[in-house]
């Protein structure tokens, strides 16, 4: 039997990199899964590859996320899961960084998470309960130079969860966040962030001495989707190889 034998899943931003990675989990473990992402060609291929089903999906845009609903239960006649995952990150220091480009790391990692809880009460109520999982980062517990409009979108998201957590238990809807740390996809490892970066000295701050692989995170997140975590809601799992453990001297 799989983790998630039975459940329909709904996941954001799911074309590649960590999305990609719970997509395919998820229907390793059991799983119905739609996933969205404005990514179309890798998201058709995908799907293609997998049997998932794909639905261009822009969360900042109420829009299409009726769109990605409504293809979760015209299809599947439910929503048991989502995964709040898509994200951007925007490397620029206060000073250079525009308005323009602050707005829109926040736009798509917090209103984007938001409106995607937002959306998912009234399928799950639907369905007499959820789960819910919102994709953090280490960076939504401290802050780092050049990252100041992604720390503050994923210091939010725990906020959001938080305060969805209380407001959704009343329905058997559980919300959690999940904060990755050196993960190994190509937003982490991004040219324009990794020439910031003193590799070495990095690498030495880890208690785990590596870079994680994307499905490391995604056992985390399937488990919250699972029943196996019903006793959980309002917390923050952090899979970080020990990065927040403290410092190393």
């Amino acid at each position: 039997m799989g983790l998630l034998d039975g459940k329909v899943a709904l996941i954001t931003g799911g074309a590649r990199g960590m999305g990609e990675a719970h997509v395919r989990l998820f229907l390793a473990e059991g799983a119905r899964v739609v996933f969205g992402d404005v990514l179309d060609e890798e998201g058709k291929a995908l799907a293609e590859e997998t049997g998932a089903t794909f639905v261009h999906h822009d969360v900042t845009a109420p829009e299409d996320w009726d769109r990605a609903i409504a293809t979760v239960t015209d299809l599947h006649d439910r929503l048991d899961i989502l995964v709040n995952n898509a994200g951007i990150l925007k490397f620029r220091r206060i000073s250079d960084m525009t308005v323009e480009e602050f707005d829109r790391v926040i736009n798509v990692n917090l209103r984007g998470t938001w409106l995607g809880v937002k959306s998912a009460i009234a399928p799950m109520r639907a369905a007499g309960r959820g789960s819910i999982v919102n994709i953090s980062s280490i960076e939504g517990f401290v802050g780092a130079e050049g990252l100041s409009a992604y720390a503050a979108s994923k210091f939010a998201i725990r906020g959001v969860t938080k305060s969805a957590a209380r407001e959704l238990a009343r329905y058997k809807i559980r919300v959690n966040s999940v904060h990755p740390g050196a993960i190994n996809t190509s937003m982490a490892m991004d040219p324009e962030i990794m020439s910031e970066v003193d590799a070495d000295a990095f690498l030495r701050s880890m208690v785990i001495k590596r870079f994680a692989k994307p499905v490391e995170v995604s056992h985390v997140v399937a488990f919250l989707a699972s029943d196996r975590s019903s006793y959980c809601t309002g917390s923050e799992f952090t899979v970080d190889g020990g990065l927040l453990t403290g410092a190393g001297y």
